[in-house]
């Protein structure tokens, strides 16, 4: 009914009904009620979690079955536990399903424990070492969407934990009846496992993969032994040249891409990379291929006898290439080499100069060919200055190396599409999905790199703070009596905060909560003044009515010391209200209670001015 009209109203009678069903003895019944409440209230943030509605789904988890015991375990991630004995007393409980046989439970379990555990970072670490049995048996499935999904989860890990699976790095080798996007994931994996121990084993099931009939396939393998070149240069460069004898198109051509990257990124590789290039010319036709060659003969064209020949070869077909970025690449070399070798590149660079200019109908390769000849005319040391940038120092290390991520940088996308399709991916595939009102609350990462399937109200919670209209039956009370600090929020009437300790103390916080309410007409700012004082909450800064766009900073504390900044934002265009709420201390309770205060500050003045 929810779905077919979804502009009714809801009855509270019908909330109150499904609320008392979650103590049915039917376990069934609990789990579809806890479906219904979070459909039907899901303008409101959602099904509702407190204390004793919490215990009570861990208390009736032996009696669901693996599905209703991954939505409960999935439900939960709203609770919040008031002490860390009953912290600890939850995690006892949960134990268990940590080595349940359905891996839908395993990972709903672990994330659980990975959010309630988020400030004890040694139960997370032992809690991802404790799973790794169930996702390597996950990562062998002959599912294969259950495999790919666990090698996602797998490379997430090993984030936090590099090295966390290099024991078990067989079971990454990839088989032959398994799609290219399952093999190309676990290669990925297996660069994260190398280490002295397994290189030699790892490189050799690499090169097998590198003629797989697959193009994909056999470049995705190349670009993995580039990969790991970076820390075992000598044994991948030797792999890397052999493949060169091979002398097949898509080989070649992937493999001189790795090289360029290999001499941008780890200059100790240079010497051995421009002895492997000669050769290599014959056979690349693709455009990625002749760019990472022609780069790599104008870079090191010092170090490579045949560099002019070979670019020259290049000018002689310029006016048959087909590709402009080909031609804008060999500008750019050709000038680079005539630097170091003139007396070479003279002649070849001033008829390529004219054909680009003066021939050639590809507008970018002209205006190149215009620049490097202005360019020219203002001196050779300006060419230098502005062409020749510093080269990567050997000595620093490795450019593309990447430092750890705690767990709790990605333990909210843990058992979520974001960890299969990549937060950026999900983000994007999400942004037209927006949850209504568009909450996007976290006290424990920014939330613009939360998905929205996150977006959802966080720790317990009175249903009367969630629906104020909402009557509550007595036979409900009992269920959803909250603990005494829950769904309670105590403004302190006076908060001694200047405009300066205001904009200092902003600047300092990240997001936590982000809001829009539907706003019409202008805003007089003294009947929002006058209302939220009412509720002791400051004005700080407000625009003069009529301003656009129209702002106000607000500021609220708690009797905990807990501190509560806002900034309400409308635009000229825009037909609501936009809110950011800042945490100065991670309370989800107090946030969702203060959030609650205000909007019905705001929309009890919003309806006053319609």
């Amino acid at each position: 009914m929810v779905k077919l009209q979804g502009d009714c109203e809801v009855d509270g009678a019908l909330v109150n009904e499904l609320y008392s069903l979650l103590r049915d003895q039917d376990p069934i019944v609990v789990v579809n009620c806890l479906r219904a409440l979070e459909e039907i209230l899901k303008k409101e943030g959602g099904v509702v979690i407190n204390k004793p509605i919490a215990h009570h789904l861990l208390n009736r988890m032996p009696d669901l079955d693996q599905w209703g015991q991954s939505e409960v375990l999935t439900f939960l991630l709203r609770y919040r536990p008031r002490s860390e004995d009953e912290l600890f007393d939850i995690l006892n409980l949960l134990d268990g399903y940590l080595k349940s046989s359905s891996p839908s439970v395993v990972m709903a379990a672990t994330k659980l424990f990975l959010v309630l555990a988020r400030e004890y970072p040694d139960v997370q670490t032992d809690v991802l070492v404790r799973v790794k049995g169930p996702l390597l048996s996950a990562c062998t499935s002959e599912s294969r969407e259950l495999c790919f999904t666990a090698l996602c989860h797998v490379h997430q890990i090993l984030r936090t934990l590099p090295g966390h699976f290099s024991s078990h790095y067989k079971k990454f080798f990839c088989s032959y009846s398994e799609p290219h996007y399952i093999k190309c994931r676990k290669m990925e994996v297996l660069c994260e496992l190398v280490n002295d121990e397994n290189v030699q084993q790892v490189l050799e099931e690499l090169k097998g993969y590198c003629t797989d009939v697959s193009v994909e396939l056999a470049q995705g393998a190349i670009f993995a032994i580039a990969n790991i070149a970076r820390t075992y240069t000598e044994q991948c460069v030797g792999i890397l040249t052999e493949l060169l004898g091979l002398q097949q198109e898509h080989i070649t051509s992937a493999v001189v891409r790795a090289f360029r990257d290999l001499a941008w990124l780890c200059p100790q590789c240079t010497d051995a990379v421009c002895q492997a290039l000669p050769g290599c010319e014959d056979t690349i036709q693709d455009s990625e291929g002749k760019q990472a060659l022609v780069w790599l003969l104008g870079t090191h064209g010092e170090k490579i006898p045949n560099a002019p020949y070979v670019l020259e070869d290049f000018v002689e077909n310029v006016k048959s290439e087909i590709f402009p970025a080909v031609k804008m690449e060999l500008l750019t070399a050709l000038l680079r080499l005539f630097l170091a070798r003139p007396a070479e590149c003279q002649d070849m660079l001033g008829r390529l100069l004219y054909y680009c200019i003066e021939e050639e109908q590809d507008m970018a390769v002209r205006d190149r060919g215009l620049f490097y000849y202005r360019l020219l005319q203002s001196g050779v040391e300006e060419v230098k200055r502005v062409l020749c940038s510093p080269k990567s120092d050997p000595s620093l290390g490795l450019l593309g190396d990447q430092s750890k991520q705690p767990v709790n940088a990605w333990a909210w996308e843990f058992n979520t599409l974001a960890t299969v399709y990549g937060r950026e991916r999900w983000a994007l595939a999400t942004v037209q999905q927006p949850v209504e009102p568009s909450y996007s609350c976290s006290p424990y990462a920014d939330s613009r790199n939360r998905d929205t399937e996150s977006l959802v109200s966080e720790g317990s919670k009175e249903v009367l703070d969630v629906r104020p209209d909402t009557p509550v039956s007595e036979g409900n009370k009992e269920l959803l009596k909250a603990h005494p600090d829950a769904g309670s929020l105590s403004l302190i009437p006076d908060v001694s905060l200047t405009a300066e300790e205001f904009e200092k103390t902003w600047l300092s916080l990240d997001t936590s909560c982000q809001l829009s309410l539907p706003w019409c007409g202008l805003v007089h700012a003294d009947a929002i003044q006058t209302a939220l004082r009412v509720v002791h909450i400051q004005t700080i800064a407000m625009s003069k009515a009529g301003a656009q766009p129209w702002k106000a900073y607000l500021s609220a504390q708690d009797d905990s010391g807990c501190l509560f900044l806002t900034e309400l934002l409308l635009e000229a265009a825009d037909s609501e209200l936009q809110i950011s709420v800042k945490q100065n201390e991670a309370k989800p309770e107090a946030l969702q209670s203060f959030i609650s205060a205000l909007r019905t500050v705001l929309e009890a003045v919003a309806g006053l001015e319609s």
